[in-house]
């Protein structure tokens, strides 16, 4: 082929791709590949609830953070002051609003079970749940300062895992009924609505849930750390299946003829003027079972058996199920302790 015959066909080569150049100048850009990092972000944000509930007043939040742990409705979220009341709302990724109610709590791990009306959700499996170790890059999600109101993201902070360790060693330091492994943070995630938050790995993997606010009493420092699910899913599972329920179901066993009075085990609980009265102990008679037993004033009863205990109503309304013969187990909060008590009203009391 000569070189002017090349110079021609170059040409018409040029000419007929013209038009196809033109096209795929037109055509938009492929999108470009999301990192992993956004990915797990938003396969995460689904499955945080945002709770309001009780508070609003002597500057206590009345909101925390949940997560979803599954398909038809089920919340773990921090057991605290904002679940004392009937009307608790939680608001979906979506936006939806929805009354929450109380399935159960443990207040020996500061957690609580709450239900929702809904099926189809998107969910952690807790059985699924991974363990961390110092190094661990994580991401901690949460209703932090409340600023999420409706359908807005849960706020998101990049941290690492300080070290695993446990709260068991600084009794009398950390102010907090919990005592036992925790994740310390390097990010600052313990912050007013946050507990009950999820803290996921870089891959979106479920580690352990955001804590409450806690400071160092000796040097007035904040911990941020959150508990590991390992920790939990066995309490979680008991709460599910009934054990710590909130109230007694309406199939109930029978009341015996002659029930535990408070005034026999010599308990003077403090006024009940409000709809939800916590049940502290205002006194406790001399010589009594209960001061034989070891109870305070200012003890707050929160477990009996294991029934959670959320009223003085709701406590007189328990002991109505127990015989006044039987020895009944108490747990109580005093100070930032948890300390269990038995009592039993009769002289020479038989065992449950």
């Amino acid at each position: 082929m000569t070189m002017q015959r090349r110079i021609i066909w170059f040409l018409a080569a040029v000419a007929w791709l013209a038009p196809w150049a033109a096209l795929a100048a037109d055509a938009p850009a492929p999108a470009p590949a999301r990192s992993p990092l956004a990915q797990a972000i938003e396969q995460t944000q689904p499955k945080l609830v945002k709770i309001y509930g009780a508070g609003g007043f002597r500057g206590l939040e009345a909101h925390q953070s949940a997560m979803l742990i599954s398909a038809d409705g089920c919340l773990l979220t921090a057991w605290s002051y904002v679940l004392d009341t009937d009307y608790i709302t939680a608001v979906l990724a979506d936006g939806r609003k929805l009354q929450a109610k109380l399935v159960g709590a443990d207040p020996r791990l500061e957690i609580a079970v709450l239900k929702i009306d809904a099926e189809g959700l998107p969910f952690f499996d807790l059985a699924k749940a991974v363990t961390a170790e110092a190094g661990t890059r994580v991401l901690a999600f949460s209703n932090v300062f409340g600023v999420a109101q409706g359908d807005e993201p849960a706020s998101v902070q990049e941290g690492i895992v300080s070290v695993a360790t446990t709260l068991a060693a600084r009794r009398g330091v950390f102010e907090t009924p919990y005592r036992g492994p925790v994740y310390v943070i390097d990010a600052v995630t313990n912050n007013p609505g946050a507990a009950g938050g999820a803290l996921v790995t870089r891959r979106g993997e479920l580690v352990a849930m955001l804590g409450k606010e806690l400071r160092n009493a000796l040097n007035n420092t904040w911990l941020n750390y959150a508990v590991p699910i390992g920790e939990l899913r066995g309490s979680v599972e008991e709460i599910r299946a009934g054990k710590f329920i909130a109230r007694r179901p309406d199939e109930a066993e029978k009341k015996p003829q002659q029930c535990i009075r408070l005034a026999a085990l010599g308990v003077t609980l403090v006024p009940d003027v409000l709809e939800r009265t916590p049940p502290f102990v205002d006194s406790v008679r001399p010589g009594s079972p209960a001061m034989q037993a070891g109870l305070l004033p200012d003890d707050l009863i929160v477990l009996v058996g294991d029934r959670l205990i959320q009223s003085c109503k709701n406590l007189v309304a328990e002991l109505e199920y127990i015989d006044h013969e039987d020895e009944v187990k108490l747990t109580i909060i005093r100070g930032n302790e948890l300390v269990e008590v038995k009592v039993a009203a009769a002289a020479g009391g038989k065992k449950p």
